[in-house]
């Protein structure tokens, strides 16, 4: 690739970033500008490594291969010396003024290297470990830009993104058995309530996962709302963007719920339910509304 300016590498990763549908707003307009280009550096970088790990047809060996060298040319980047790609010119900007962000770009690595080695887990706790890579660095990685990296809110952040990880789960649990035979749902939670991988398969009558589906959604809807207070922590565009994406991650778990089990038709959200999220993210009740006045079902 030919080499490019720091500006046209940003570019790139803008692109990227915006040609991808994703549950909740990356590097939005919503962001103050000098923001967006280090998310869409950061977003480029997570979504070209997360497609080495789970993308088509390549061989576990490859998939190793191509993990093993994004490390390689993020640690270059890292050093000011970037790989000839846009990607890695973005991050080495960014990296020289944010450095602080560059272990948690490595966990984002150990959680995609896991994904090509396990399949299965045992546990809810498992799964958690498995978001503490995956997930919870994105937003330290947010905390870190904004300046808002203190304790309290770093433990909000991490509610929050481990609960939007898990929302992508059990979105995604069809796809995930049948395109890559990898089961996020805890196997002892499963064995309880007598599901087996057969009721990941399509067409899969969608009684069979009912209780099971409401248990998930509701302890992801525990999570969320133990993260939601971050939402008034940070102040101006940047709390009301998390608003916008903690409002988004319970309006996708209603919707998984009263899907009451069926998992054949995951659902996303539209330019309506994004409308119904903008206004409400204006809502000074924002924290009361999420918890009391959208009860999630139980049936």
């Amino acid at each position: 690739m030919t080499h490019c300016t720091t500006a046209q590498a940003y570019k790139h990763c803008q692109k990227l970033t915006s040609s991808h549908y994703e549950n909740f707003p990356v590097a939005s307009i919503l962001l103050p500008a000098r923001l967006r280009k280090p998310i869409s550096a950061i977003y480029a970088f997570a979504r070209m490594a997360d497609d080495f790990a789970d993308e088509g047809n390549l061989s576990v060996t490859e998939r190793y291969k191509l993990l093993d060298s994004a490390k390689h040319n993020l640690l270059k980047a890292a050093d000011n010396k970037p790989d000839d790609n846009p990607v890695y010119i973005a991050l080495a900007d960014t990296l020289e003024h944010h450095p602080a962000l560059l272990p948690q770009l490595l966990n984002l690595l150990t959680a995609f290297n896991q994904d090509v080695e396990k399949d299965r887990y045992a546990s809810f706790g498992e799964v958690m470990t498995y978001c503490r890579n995956s997930a919870n660095p994105v937003g330290h990685m947010l905390l870190i830009l904004f300046n808002e990296d203190n304790e309290k809110n770093v433990a909000c952040s991490d509610a929050v993104c481990s609960a939007l990880q898990i929302i992508n789960f059990l979105q995604d649990i069809q796809s995930d058995y049948c395109q890559r035979n990898r089961i996020y749902m805890p196997a002892d939670e499963m064995q309880q309530y007598q599901i087996t991988t057969d009721n990941f398969d399509k067409n899969s009558p969608p009684h069979k996962l009912t209780n099971f589906m409401n248990f998930q959604v509701q302890r992801t809807l525990k999570l969320l709302q133990a993260g939601a207070p971050l939402g008034f922590a940070l102040k101006g565009r940047v709390g009301f963007e998390l608003r916008m994406i903690i409002l988004g991650g319970w309006l996708i778990l209603k919707k998984i719920n009263d899907n009451q089990g069926d998992i054949n038709n995951p659902p996303k959200l539209d330019k309506k339910d994004w409308l119904w999220v903008f206004l409400h993210a204006f809502s000074s009740r924002f924290i009361i509304y999420l918890k009391n006045l959208l009860p999630i079902s139980t049936s």
